[in-house]
């Protein structure tokens, strides 16, 4: 199968270019969809993982558009991979839609440094109406996280926790995943956090009493899950 750009010489190279995007968007729509009935992730990483690949396809296109036929095959892979080490960044503590949007800053600005000031305005209002639109949409909200809870659980230093709740979790938990240890009391306790899936008509009071025979008595929580590390 031919490029686009090849089956649709005819057509203004721009376009076509934007028949690609489109395309792009659409096969990530599909991909994130079957992706999601299995992945637990976040609706925002899934509106980003749908939105990054319509701009990568942008810059290349743009990129392939702009050297034309003149140039050659190795010419235009240094030059494209050139264009994208532009767009490689690094965040402290960045979420998923706060790279995104930086993404998408850095290669509407490279599209318009190319040239194509129009196509660049064209493309960072699309991706910002895309993003507006998907945030306040349903989409793929609670999808995977609406059963899932945060325990945290408070033991001795002296306690070895690395299999001491597994009976306890085989007996009410779906699933389960240890997703932070915390150092508290001055070293002499730890705190664990749990990502939790409880199974279905679990009595919830009877799982916490089941846990505290097992951390001596010490601090039980459970709380609504939430994506933010730092909320932990």
């Amino acid at each position: 199968m031919g490029s686009l750009f090849v089956i649709l010489a005819e057509m203004d190279k721009v376009l076509v270019s934007l028949i690609l995007v489109a395309i792009s968007l659409g096969i990530s729509f599909v991909y994130n969809l079957v992706i999601s009935f299995r992945l637990r992730a976040s609706k925002s990483f899934y509106l980003s993982s749908m939105l990054f690949p319509s701009i990568v396809t942008a810059v290349v296109s743009m990129v392939s558009i702009f050297l034309d036929a003149t140039a050659t095959a190795a010419v235009r892979i240094a030059t494209i991979a050139v264009a994208l080490g532009l767009i490689r960044f690094r965040s402290v503590n960045g979420r998923a839609e706060e790279l995104l949007i930086l993404f998408g800053g850095i290669a509407f600005g490279l599209i318009a440094g190319l040239g194509y000031i129009a196509y660049a305005a064209i493309f960072a209002f699309v991706i910002a109406a895309l993003y507006v639109g998907l945030s306040y949409s349903k989409l793929f909200q609670g999808k995977r996280f609406a059963s899932d809870k945060l325990l945290k659980i408070t033991i001795p230093e002296t306690l070895q926790y690395s299999e001491v709740f597994d009976e306890v979790f085989a007996k009410y938990l779906k699933n389960n995943e240890l997703v932070r240890v915390k150092t508290t009391g001055l070293g002499s306790m730890f705190i664990l956090s749990y990502k939790i899936e409880m199974k279905n008509n679990v009595d919830e009071k009877q799982f916490i009493d089941d846990l505290r025979t097992k951390n001596g008595n010490l601090e039980i929580s459970i709380l609504p899950y939430v994506e933010d590390d730092k909320a932990l």
